[in-house]
């Protein structure tokens, strides 16, 4: 098995040793939970405009891995707010077409801040072409 660690400066990692935003597995990229923290005016933006922000970093570690966003595979999404899931839905269709990825939606109580209202991870099969 090989693990590789990806950053990207469009995804800033948190201080050292506590998680990778990035790791591939074995071809596999795993992303973590990524939310608009670092955006500005994030207390100003809503869950359309949170999750467009997330799915930038995602993009942005994912091509550093060497792999696109047709390469996702799954999703999982948190929200604080399960009653304005399309808004999300939206930013994901922004983002995904043809086969769409395996995905997941839950709603929480809450997320690392208050002003953080949707949270995003991914799984995605590097290198398997066109969708």
């Amino acid at each position: 098995m090989t693990i590789r660690r990806v950053t990207s400066p469009d995804a800033p990692e948190p201080p050292p040793e506590r998680w990778s935003n990035c790791l591939v597995v074995d071809g596999i990229a795993y992303v973590s939970g990524m939310v608009a923290r670092g955006a500005p005016n994030l207390e100003k933006m809503d869950e359309y405009e949170q999750a467009r922000e997330i799915f930038r970093k995602i993009k942005a570690l994912l091509e550093a891995a060497g792999g696109k966003m047709a390469d996702v595979v799954k999703v999982t999404i948190f929200v604080t707010n399960i009653k304005n899931n399309t808004k999300v839905w939206k930013a994901r269709a922004e983002v995904f077409s043809g086969n769409f990825p395996a995905s997941t939606l839950v709603q929480v109580a809450a997320l690392a801040s208050p002003e953080i209202l949707v949270e995003i991870e991914a799984i995605a099969h590097l290198g398997k072409g066109p969708r």
